[in-house]
This record gives C-alpha cells, structure tokens and sequence, in this order.
C-alpha cells in the first residue's frame, strides 16, 4: 500500500538527480557491487519519462537540477571535450520540460556536467564549452574524487588515486570554477573530508556543495562501524561548515555505501524507519550548516535501491517536522533556488 503524502503542497527544487540510458551498452558495465545491480541503472533506462513519473507521484517537485553521469558523452572529437555532449544532451531535455508539454516541473532547470579540473588551466576551454552548450542553464560542475584504502568500498567504481583534491594541477583547474562564476559539487567518501576542509579554505569565494552529507561507509571493512565513525564524521562535517562558501546536500544514504537496514529490505522499508536511519546525519548537518546552506535531495535514481521517490521525500520530511515553516522553505526550495541561481 503507497504511503500517503506528507505535507503535499510545499514547494520542494530536487537538485541531485541523473537521467541515463545505457542500454545499448549493458554488457560493456562493470559487474554489480553492493547492490547496485539492484537499481534503474542497472536496467539501463532512467529518462524524462521515468523522472516526471517520479516527480508527478504526489510531492510538489516544482524544479530539478541534473548531476553529471557519464551520460550521453560525443563519441568522437578530443576526450577533454566528450562529457559537453552531456550537457549538451540535458540542456535538450530541459528544453522539452520548459515547453509545458510535460507538466509543470521544470526538469533539468540546473545542470551541472564534468570536466578534468586535473588539465589545469586548461580545463578552461572545456568549461566555456559546456557554458556554450548549456547556456544559463550550466551552473557548474562535479569531478567525482570519490577513493578509499579500501578496495571493496568502491569496487569497480573506484576510479581515483588517494589524495586528489591535494594535487597542485587539480587546484589550478579548480580556480577556473571562480573565474567563470560556477560552482563545485563534491563527491567522496567520509574519511576524505579534510581534503575538501582544506580545499574549501583555500578557495573560499567559490561555492562548493558537498554531496550526500559526506557519504557515510558501512560497507568492506566499514561494516558494523558507522556508530563508532560518527563522531569522527561530525567533527569534521563542523569543520567544514565554518567555511561559509559550503553548503550540504541532505541525501544519498540510500545507497549501498551506507548499508542501512533499509537497504534492500523485503518488505521496502517505510518512511519512518528510513528517517530513524537517516536524522542523526541530516540533523548534524543542519545543525551545523543552517537551513540556508543545506538542502534536501533525492539522488534518483540511485536512492531507489532502498525506497521509491514519494517514501523517500516522506522519510525526507519527516526528518524535517521539528524544523519551522521558513526553515522548511530554505531546506526544500530556498537553498537550492540560491546555490544553483535557480531564478525561481
């Protein structure tokens, strides 16, 4: 039985979510880990379609911002510039949502693509292409510098060295971000924060949002240590939150890195234990950043290995009751409207 919807009529800017379709290479995809063979991706199909069927299932999702994926990058020309076929594919789908034809959500109203901060000065180029391409929909980037010592945490995911967000080359692309105006999402993994601590004091006039309260772990040899981790996750998500350019996206702990009871439960966990699962982290961060630096989002579809869109805004909520109304607004529309120049 659907849950009912919680608090229906409250404006709510999704501003992490991805749209692919991989079906055509399915058999080219790395195998399965931590349960990722579980989710849509790994169907291969998570388009316009699929994303405003979520969208339109009860919550007022006015607007949404796209995180790069891998998606839909030129199959030829130099490699720098293949993921501009990324925004330039989304930038498209934001067209056909902007048109009405497809109701009221204006999907894809942000984007924000890839490009290796790790050319340097260089990388440049690569983001005037993707400001060309996305026009004043292009808000800024994510370079994934997800690592851990742990080989079983990322599996074939892993893609990055130890300490990148360090590396001198890095830091000269990086400065391109503030130049043109754009923004940075960070994605990592919990014991990676001091990296971004010390990014963020360095560049400390260009925004950076850090992705999936820091991506707790629970997994490899992670498991069974999330309780003892916590404080150590705290202290640093405290450290992180003096540096006033940062904001926190409140989300992602449906994923296997989390490795929640919830995960994969039969039957599907309800809203309310995913809140239980997920408050101590959201409620530290809110703590620490305020509503007016952080913000609620799905991570669909890869959120969906442990509930639906409409449980997931439920569970979301829910963590959120105690929060007065202003403060609602600010965690489910105003931050977003703000860091993403949304306009909305």
């Amino acid at each position: 039985m659907p849950e009912a919807i919680i608090d229906p009529d409250l404006p709510i800017i999704d501003p992490h979510h991805h749209l692919w379709d991989r079906r055509p290479v399915m058999h080219l995809l790395p195998p399965p880990v931590h349960g990722f063979d579980h989710i849509s991706y790994r169907k291969g199909h998570y388009l316009l379609d699929q994303l405003l069927e979520d969208t339109s299932s009860g919550h007022n999702i006015v607007a949404t911002v796209y995180l790069e994926c891998r998606s839909m990058y030129r199959a030829d020309g130099p490699n720098e510039m293949k993921p501009v076929g990324e925004t330039e594919f989304v930038n498209g789908v934001a067209a056909m949502a902007a048109s009405g034809l497809y109701g009221k959500t204006l999907a894809c109203a942000g984007i924000v693509s890839t490009a290796e901060l790790l050319a340097g000065a260089d990388v440049g180029r690569v983001l005037d292409a993707h400001a060309m391409a996305g026009g004043a929909r292009f808000k800024g980037i994510r370079r994934s510098t997800s690592f851990d010592h742990d080989p079983d945490v990322l599996g074939p995911l892993a893609r990055n060295p130890a300490g990148v967000m360090m590396e001198p080359k890095f830091r000269e692309g990086f400065a391109e971000l503030g130049k043109r105006g754009l923004s940075f999402d960070a994605w990592m993994m919990e014991p990676q924060l001091p990296e971004l601590i010390d990014l963020a004091r360095q560049f400390p006039e260009t925004p950076i949002v850090l992705d999936h309260v820091g991506t707790p772990l629970g997994v490899g040899s992670y498991k069974g240590r999330m309780p003892e981790r916590f404080s150590i996750w705290r202290e640093n998500i405290r450290e992180l939150a003096k540096s006033p350019n940062v904001h926190v996206k409140l989300g992602g702990l449906a994923m296997p890195f989390c490795n929640f009871p919830s995960m994969l439960s039969e039957p599907r966990a309800s809203s309310e234990q995913l809140a239980q699962e997920w408050g101590p982290y959201i409620e530290t961060c809110i703590e620490a950043f305020g509503p007016k630096r952080a913000m609620f989002e799905s991570n669909f579809p890869v959120d969906e290995v442990s509930c639906d869109y409409p449980t997931l805004w439920n569970a979301l909520k829910l963590t959120a009751k105690g929060a007065s109304k202003d403060e609602k607004h600010e965690l489910f529309f105003g931050t977003a409207n703000r860091f993403y120049r949304l306009g909305l």
